[in-house]
């Protein structure tokens, strides 16, 4: 397998009407929806209904099952059997599955053509299959969205959310007051773009699957929370540093007191561990390039065949900074010409043969060990 080439953002692309990866971004994203007619042509043969529910079953794959009957709606959590799923013909239900990509090569090959966005921001690819009538209510997302038509027809009302009320006692966000401007009915190979904070509703015509390539956008408390965990995690707890010390120290009658100059002391302790970029930039890294949960790899002892090249598995997350490679949560410090082979391997998701033997012995002895951990495998 030969490296795949970077994308070429000034071409224009049918995936995006026509417009250039650079004039999309500039144009719509975060900004305003785009509607793509055949923006796959003939759709996607990406995965069979009996697939999606097979899926649906294995404890390794998230997946969720929505049903409304008689105005009342039911939501259950997968791993689910296909006798725990209504009959095809009653309509009105939706199996959502998530992270295609992390268990279809086909799905992996879609999200691929979305990269010319940071794989920082990308997640996943989700696919829903519904029934006539089937989708989950009106509702508003907090991330990007690519609605790709794969299967079947499904209506789609979008409008900006004006009252965010939720219908009260429904296990699902739906918005109590959707108040729709645009409709869109999508064949297959259709698509259409949805910044945050678009309320839309999907209504399955028939039977339909639609595949959803989404993109996260972490909370900044939440994504705060993490980076100073990790760098807490990575700190060397034997080094104590200075003690605290209070040779002024005054009697009190308060003692109870925690005294200002403690406060301080530990401000400047927290300070000064958030005050290290290297140690900063290091764990943003290790917590943006994190598997997604419930992630597995297959374990194989095995060495790098020189002659065929690697690439990476289609679970593995690879980033980097001006200083380090991130793979999987954990980091690694690269510089010089292993240090491009190694954002060339997160760039194309693939070293050539020519780029394997480039690398130190040392960058090489490193593959080794991501093939044995199974984030690698050897190119076909």
């Amino acid at each position: 397998m030969i490296a795949q080439s970077c994308m070429d953002i000034s071409l224009a692309s049918p995936l995006l009407g026509g417009l250039s990866p650079q004039t999309f971004m500039r144009r719509h994203w975060q900004k305003k929806p785009l509607l793509v007619r055949q923006a796959v042509p003939n759709a996607i043969d990406l995965v069979s209904r009996s697939q999606l529910v097979a899926l649906a079953a294995h404890d390794e794959v998230e997946s969720r099952l929505v049903v409304q009957r008689a105005g009342r709606w039911s939501l259950r959590q997968g791993p689910m059997a296909r006798t725990a799923m209504p009959p095809f013909k009653q309509p009105q239900w939706t199996l959502l599955v998530q992270g295609l990509d992390l268990h279809l090569p086909a799905a992996r090959t879609l999200l691929d053509r979305f990269r010319f966005v940071p794989d920082a921001r990308l997640d996943d690819v989700m696919v829903s299959f519904a029934t006539d009538g089937g989708g989950v209510g009106p509702h508003v997302d907090s991330y990007d969205v690519f609605l790709l038509q794969t299967q079947g027809r499904r209506r789609w009302r979008i409008g900006k959310v004006k009252a965010p009320e939720l219908v009260p006692d429904v296990p699902l966000k739906i918005l109590a007051n959707f108040e729709p401007e645009q409709e869109f009915l999508l064949e297959p190979g259709d698509m259409l773009y949805l910044p945050p904070g678009w309320a839309h509703d999907g209504v399955a015509e028939g039977e339909c699957m639609t595949c959803s390539i989404g993109f996260r956008a972490a909370g900044r408390d939440e994504l705060g929370r993490e980076v100073v965990q990790r760098m807490l995690d990575a700190a060397d707890l034997d080094d104590r540093g200075p003690l605290y010390r209070d040779p002024t120290l005054a009697a009190t009658h308060e003692p109870g007191r925690i005294p200002v100059a403690l406060q301080g002391f530990a401000a400047q302790a927290v300070a000064r561990l958030l005050a290290d970029p290297n140690a900063l930039d290091c764990a943003l890294g290790e917590v943006l390039s994190e598997p997604k949960r419930g992630v597995w790899f297959d374990a194989e002892v095995q060495d790098i065949d020189a002659s065929i090249g690697v690439r990476l598995d289609q679970r593995t997350r690879v980033l980097y900074d001006d200083g380090h490679v991130f793979i999987n949560g954990e980091s690694f410090r690269a510089s010089g010409r292993d240090a491009r082979m190694m954002r060339r391997l997160a760039d194309r998701r693939a070293l050539t043969a020519t780029d394997v033997a480039a690398l130190s012995e040392g960058a090489r002895a490193l593959l080794d060990d991501w093939l044995a951990a199974g984030w690698l495998q050897g190119a076909d």
